[in-house]
């Protein structure tokens, strides 16, 4: 009969545990000043949709990224959202880029989220960071 060791064990769940209590700490800098190189161009169709397309250069003082989402929080200030999911990026050329087909009124409060545990090259593993890109910034106002 094999016999569990319980420091194994231990430093194992104490790990996980450490990982899974991470907080996220919003970025408050400008696109420059973080050093970041993207754009973000918005396409409006007659169906009521929109094709919004993010083509990141650099990932500048947050490279490595772990993620780059589409994010639309709820409208109730809840903190709880009505969608979060991680893009594809797609290599074209030296950049990445990745494109979402969505309708118009979900663009009011989406996000383009960057995401990452490093910050100037240095990681820290309680603390990842993200970056917020706001598509109503990139959309022509409703008629």
């Amino acid at each position: 009969m094999t016999r569990l060791r319980p420091i194994p064990i231990f430093l194992t769940l104490l790990l996980c545990a450490t990982n899974a209590f991470a907080l996220g700490e919003e970025l408050g800098q400008s696109k420059e000043e973080l050093k970041l190189d993207y754009t973000l161009s918005v396409t409006e169709h007659k169906t009521g949709r929109i094709t919004v397309v993010f083509r990141l250069e650099d990932e500048g003082r947050l490279k490595p990224l772990s993620s780059v989402d589409l994010s639309i929080p709820s409208d109730d200030g809840t903190g709880y959202f009505h969608l979060v999911t991680a893009l594809k990026l797609q290599a074209e050329g030296d950049a990445k880029v990745a494109r979402i087909h969505i309708h118009r009124d979900w663009t009011k409060n989406a996000n383009i989220t960057l995401k990452t545990s490093h910050l100037d090259g240095k990681s820290s593993l309680r603390t990842w960071y993200y970056h917020v890109v706001p598509i109503s910034k990139f959309l022509k106002s409703s008629k």
